[in-house]
C-alpha cells in the first residue's frame, strides 16, 4: 500500500508531505542534556512522581475503533530524540485501531508539554500517529529522563484505557491494564546489549530487554553512574519488549573496548537482577 500522510489541524485532516516537523540545514542534533554524574544538575532523577491511573473500562472505545474480537496487533510506542533537533517525536501504533488521540494530546499537555505538530501516516502496517512535543516552560525538546518516561507511561495508559484489548499484549498490562500478559518473557533470553562505534565522537549503545515501568530512567541512570554521557537516542516499546538506542560518549570520545565491557556488564547485571544472584556477577 502506498504511504499516505495527513496532518491534524483544527479538527480537520489535510494532505501533507511528511509526518515530522521540518528541519532545515545541517543543524547539530540537540538531544538529552549531558548526563555525567560529575555535573549532577544536568541529570534530574528526583522530579515529583507522576501518577498514571489504571485503565478501568472494557467498554471504553475511541473513535469507533475495531472490535475486540479481531486479532490484536502489537502495540508500539516510539520516543525519538534523534530525528528532530527542536522537538521530541513520539509515534504510537496499534494497527488501524487508533483514532486522532485527542485525549492523549490533552494528557501530554497536562504534563507541561506542547504538542507543536500532530500527524497521521497510513501504510501497510496500519495507522502511525506522530506527535512533535516540546516543554511548555522552554519551548525545547524534552531532556529529562523522568519526564520522557512519564510521557511513555501516559501514552500507554491512554492506549489501554481506550483499547483494553491491548492489555495482554503489553508488559504494562500487568500494571495499568485490566488483563496481564499471558506470555512470560524470559529476561535472560530477551536481554541483548550491543555497542558499536558511531563516528569519531560517540558510540551507539543498543539495548533490548523485557519492558517494565521506570526502565528508561533506570537505564539512563546506570549509564550516567559510570561517567558515560548520553547525547541522544530512541526508546521503543514494542509489545512485551523495550528497545533502546543511545548515542553515548566518554569525555567527548567513543567508548574504548574496556569501557564498553564495563557498561555492558553493568546493564546486563541490572536487567537480569530479579533472577540473578549477587555472587554470579
Amino acid at each position: 500500500m502506498a504511504e499516505m500522510a495527513v496532518t491534524v489541524a483544527a479538527g480537520t485532516l489535510r494532505p501533507c508531505s511528511g509526518v515530522s516537523p521540518a528541519a532545515s540545514g545541517n543543524r547539530r542534533l540537540a538531544g538529552w542534556r549531558q548526563l555525567a554524574p560529575a555535573a549532577p544538575a544536568k541529570l534530574r532523577l528526583s522530579s515529583p512522581a507522576l501518577r498514571v491511573p489504571r485503565a478501568a473500562s472494557l467498554a471504553a472505545v475511541e473513535d469507533g475503533s475495531s472490535s475486540n474480537t479481531d486479532t490484536v496487533p502489537t502495540p508500539k510506542v516510539i520516543i525519538d530524540q534523534d530525528s528532530d533537533p527542536d522537538a521530541t517525536i513520539v509515534e504510537v501504533t496499534l494497527g488501524d485501531r487508533l483514532g486522532d488521540l485527542l485525549d492523549t494530546m490533552s494528557a501530554l499537555r497536562n504534563l507541561g508539554l506542547n504538542v507543536v505538530k500532530a500527524s497521521v501516516c497510513l501504510d501497510s502496517s496500519g495507522k502511525h500517529n506522530k506527535f512533535a512535543i516540546t516543554k511548555s516552560s522552554t519551548g525545547r525538546k524534552i531532556d529529562d529522563p523522568e519526564l520522557l518516561e512519564a510521557v511513555r507511561l501516559t501514552i500507554i495508559n491512554n492506549m489501554l484505557e481506550y483499547h483494553p484489548e491491548a492489555s495482554s499484549q503489553l508488559a504494562m498490562g500487568a500494571t495499568f491494564g485490566i488483563e496481564p500478559p499471558t506470555e512470560v518473557v524470559d529476561v535472560d533470553i530477551a536481554t541483548h546489549i550491543d555497542i558499536y562505534d558511531d563516528g569519531p565522537e560517540r558510540s551507539l549503545l543498543v539495548v533490548e530487554s523485557a519492558d517494565r515501568p521506570g526502565l528508561l530512567v533506570d537505564l539512563v541512570k546506570i549509564i550516567a553512574d559510570i561517567n558515560i554521557t548520553v547525547q541522544s537516542g530512541e526508546f521503543d516499546t514494542e509489545g512485551l519488549l523495550a528497545k533502546a538506542k543511545f548515542h553515548v560518549s566518554y569525555r567527548g570520545k567513543p567508548l574504548i573496548k574496556a569501557l564498553q565491557q564495563v557498561l555492558a556488564n553493568s546493564l546486563r547485571y541490572f536487567l537480569r537482577r530479579p533472577t540473578t544472584e549477587d555472587a554470579s556477577f
